[in-house]
């Protein structure tokens, strides 16, 4: 059963131009293994943690660093939750995530399912 459905874009020159004004932002928004990738990646993952926020309900107390996005076998990308975001997920009973990611035209999208 689906428990939340999430939805964000991102206009990538904007976000770009963001992270340069602002070089903390990279380490607040972005884990370690997600810092080192180029702005269009970087683009569609924040808009992942965004997506990932809408499905949850947008409850307070979230972090962007509670949700990752892996590249798992064969270039999938992998949704990997923890801290305030998991304890919302496990009292809504989410089980599995399901993960979209697109980048063309200058605009990053990102697709979350949270299923239970």
């Amino acid at each position: 059963m689906i428990l939340g459905i999430g939805v964000d874009v991102v206009d990538v020159a904007r976000f770009e131009a963001t992270m340069e004004r602002t070089p903390g932002l990279r380490s607040r928004l972005f884990t370690e293994g997600e810092r080192t990738l180029g702005t269009q990646s970087l683009a569609a993952r924040f808009a992942a943690k965004e997506a990932v926020a809408k499905a949850l309900g947008a409850p307070p107390g979230l972090s962007h660093l509670d949700a990752e996005v892996r590249t798992g076998e064969h270039g999938k990308p992998e949704l990997h939750i923890s801290g305030q975001a998991a304890e919302v997920a496990y009292g809504l009973g989410v089980k599995r995530w399901h993960l979209s990611l697109s980048h063309d035209g200058g605009i990053a999208l990102a697709y979350v399912i949270a299923e239970g």
